[in-house]
């Protein structure tokens, strides 16, 4: 009996000796890497003129900017545009001084998404809206972060492509965003949460799809973010500092960068805001259940043993080139 379970002990820790080494020497094949294709540096204005993106290391020149990670939605993007340049383009009569762009990154997309993107800087401006088109496809994290990197913003709002979350919510993660005080060195962050709908949205699932999901939850908590109920909702606001220091050196590209972001955040003991909005589901996710959450399992695993491995390290943010 002693000899089974010292065996027993044995293989676990060979085990876990084995996932740490797997998730520290594969970390360089997903380091932050903000290096550019050259195409990838401009942006075409109205007139189909090519101009070259600004940095965020620059002073902004705008009250707002927005940043839309868009894979295939030709479909969807409309509604979501419509929607955000009507309440913007509202709002800036209202209030003359409120200035904002709007930067679509299409992350490799396969149908149409930079041409429908695209029709509203021949509508709007290009001063108004931007369209960055990556070569190949990086994941949603990776998307972000060049959109972010590429903006001229005080405030900067990462909202997805669906049209999930009512755009004018905005004044609520506004509003969170400037009820933190302190803010460090100006830096502080607004989550939108789903948080609230929860108990409806357990109803209405399967009890796998809700054991997948209570399960991610304590992943997150257990390896890398406590206190915030929802990472994963995409209507996320940053103050330019905060943004700068964060996505700077973010490494994961895909569905859990989320979480890695307020990882990071917390990490640099930047103040983070959880604000309740609207949200409705919408049809044509690029999510797919069992497998996308297996994947978000195994990254929230890595992600803190890269870090505690020295795999990562939490750098002063590099210039992206």
């Amino acid at each position: 009996v002693a000899f089974c379970r010292l065996s027993f002990y044995y293989f676990n820790f060979l085990a876990s000796l084995q996932v740490v080494l797997i998730a520290h020497f594969s970390a360089s094949m997903i380091m932050a890497d903000v290096k550019r294709h050259k195409n990838e540096k401009y942006f075409f204005t109205e007139d189909g003129e090519m101009e070259a993106f600004p940095s965020i290391e620059d002073p902004h020149s705008r009250e707002l900017s927005v940043v839309v990670p868009s894979y295939n939605e030709e479909l969807r993007l409309p509604v979501m545009m419509d929607e955000a340049m009507e309440y913007l383009e509202s709002r800036q009569k209202q209030q003359p001084s409120f200035t904002y762009e709007v930067i679509v990154v299409d992350d490799g997309s396969k149908d149409k998404t930079t041409e429908v993107a695209l029709d509203y800087t021949r509508r709007y401006g290009a001063s108004k809206v931007r369209v960055l088109t990556l070569v190949k496809n990086h994941g949603k994290g990776g998307a972000v972060r060049m959109g972010v990197l590429s903006s001229r913003g005080k405030f900067i709002l990462m909202a997805d492509a669906d049209g999930a979350t009512k755009f004018a919510d905005i004044e609520k993660v506004e509003a969170g965003l400037r009820d933190i005080s302190p803010k460090p060195e100006n830096m502080a962050i607004s989550c939108g949460s789903r948080a609230h709908l929860e108990k409806e949205s357990v109803a209405q699932r399967s009890l796998f799809r809700t054991f997948l999901m209570y399960g991610f939850h304590f992943l997150v908590w257990f390896f890398c973010v406590r206190g915030i109920k929802d990472t994963q909702c995409g209507f996320k606001l940053f103050t330019r500092e905060a943004a700068q220091k964060t996505f700077s050196v973010l490494h994961v590209e895909r569905w859990a960068f989320d979480v890695e972001l307020l990882y990071i955040a917390q990490c640099f003991k930047i103040p983070i805001a959880e604000v309740a909005v609207n949200w409705t589901e919408i049809e044509g996710s690029k999510l797919v259940p069992f497998w996308s959450w297996l994947q978000m399992g195994r990254d929230l695993v890595f992600i803190r043993l890269r870090y505690l491995t020295g795999a990562w390290k939490l750098k002063s943010p590099r210039k992206a080139e």
